[in-house]
């Protein structure tokens, strides 16, 4: 490649990224997993236009790159995640990250092809559970609640399948990216899947899940922000996405599968 054409190059992409990176004013770039925070968004979408507020919402499918996007001032906000998810990234990675607000919870689901009771789970058999660190240890204190298994609770939302101290039905861990969990139930007796990945795959948890995450989990799904941005218009999302409205939204659509927090 000539040099001319290489700077030409160089100039290009450097636009193309500045484009990406930026925001004209009364416009909000959010990251969001499309189920269901896309629907939640797409919903308040009306509300914030009539406050002046253009909300250009941007899909991912997995739980690493809205948070890289987010610090790098290519999205405004992210919704895809709980806290103790994004405090353990933003640590991981060095990021300063902050929570807008809270907006739901979406309990995790114990699911299977094969069993319509989780005390039916055969002795040796596969359980697939995320394998990022929060949603994994998450995954292992709805298998303990469901009493297959105990976890070291030392360990916390951190736990890992080594913390597991009694495994009376030597069950084996398969980890597997959260995104793949609902593909994986072809291959394993028991798979614990977010709520976001279940509704995707056409699972709802209140009806296809065998059991069920307790509702008064720590797990509440939030907006994330670059810790110190309290401009206006993010204060505008935040007043949009607690609302008696999209209250109602949430308990009209998802039945049970995505519960209010606020």
């Amino acid at each position: 490649m000539q040099l001319k054409n290489i700077f030409t190059t160089l100039a290009l992409s450097a636009a193309v990224a500045l484009s990406i990176g930026s925001a004209s004013a009364g416009e909000l770039k959010i990251g969001v997993t499309p189920v269901p925070h896309g629907d939640i968004v797409n919903f308040i979408k009306p509300a914030l236009e009539k406050q002046g507020v253009t909300l250009k919402v941007i899909e991912f499918n997995d739980y690493v790159q809205p948070n890289l996007a987010l610090a790098e001032k290519e999205l405004d906000a992210n919704f895809f995640q709980h806290k103790p998810y994004l405090d353990t990234f933003s640590s991981d990675h060095k990021l300063k990250l902050d929570v807008l607000v809270a907006v739901h919870l979406e309990p995790m689901g114990i699911y299977s092809k094969s069993l319509k009771n989780v005390a039916d789970t055969p002795a040796g058999a596969k359980i697939g559970i995320p394998n990022d660190p929060t949603n994994g240890g998450r995954a292992l204190k709805v298998l303990e609640s469901a009493g297959l298994i105990k976890v070291r609770p030392e360990a916390g939302i951190l736990a890992t399948p080594l913390d597991v101290i009694d495994n009376p039905k030597k069950l084996r861990f398969v980890e597997v990216e959260a995104a793949q969990l609902p593909r994986a139930l072809d291959d394993v007796a028991l798979a614990v899947i977010n709520s976001n990945f279940a509704l995707a795959a056409k699972l709802n948890p209140t009806r296809d899940a065998i059991a069920i995450e307790a509702k008064d989990s720590p797990y509440a799904n939030v907006v994330a922000i670059r810790t110190g941005d309290t401009n206006a218009d993010l204060q505008k999302l935040k007043a949009a996405l607690t609302t008696p409205e999209v209250k109602k939204f949430l308990e009209d659509k998802f039945q049970g599968a995505v519960v209010p927090s606020f």
